[in-house]
């Protein structure tokens, strides 16, 4: 089975195609760090802008990545939440235009458990299988959170399992992104502030 998967919650366009839900045939990643760097932070309406002018380019380079044709993609995968809301509405427009036309099932997909499911895939490719239950870290732009990750029926599975979530802990205010973008344009170091 293959997947194709459109992600746009905040600052990248990206779009990857998954085989039988554990080998990724392609990955392209289309960065906006040059458009925001002036702000300092991401800005919203240019995010969406960018998503817009990019979108077709980057689904189009993931499948010739993967050398595959749009036909032969079994089903289609779109970040539904929780992201900047006009950057979302162009992956989740883009998404459900290509489903619709070709005829194919479009699945939303939670941003914070794609980014759970991303350490499985990376571990499926290099050998590994991480052991369930686990305590995921999820630090990105927008989430700083602590999740408890367990098999649904109370076995250990692998990546094609369901899974449940449970909370553990999360920031109150800011993100740890947010509060390194901030900090770094208060220090007149530049952005991003994370890696800076």
């Amino acid at each position: 089975m293959l997947v194709l998967g459109i992600e746009s919650s905040c600052d990248e366009t990206a779009a990857a195609v998954v085989e039988d839900g554990r080998l990724i045939k392609s990955n392209i990643i289309a960065s906006q760090i040059k458009t925001h760097a002036p702000f300092g932070g991401v800005v919203p309406e240019l995010a969406s802008r960018e998503h817009l002018e990019t979108i077709d380019a980057i689904v189009r380079g993931a499948l010739e990545a993967a050398e595959v044709t749009i036909g032969q993609v079994d089903g289609i995968a779109v970040t539904q939440g929780p992201g900047l809301v006009g950057s979302l509405l162009v992956g989740i427009t883009y998404g459900k235009t290509l489903a619709e036309s070709l005829g194919k099932p479009l699945v939303p997909v939670n941003h914070l458990e794609g980014h759970i499911h991303a350490v499985f895939l990376e571990a499926h490719k290099a050998g590994v299988t991480p052991s369930l239950p686990a305590v995921c870290l999820i630090v990105s732009g927008g989430h700083t959170v602590l999740y408890q990750v367990h098999p649904k029926d109370g076995v250990n599975g692998d990546a094609g399992a369901l899974w449940c979530y449970r909370k553990i802990g999360q920031t109150r205010d800011d993100a740890a992104g947010e509060a390194y973008d901030k900090v770094s344009k208060l220090l007149g170091l530049g952005y991003p502030g994370g890696p800076i």
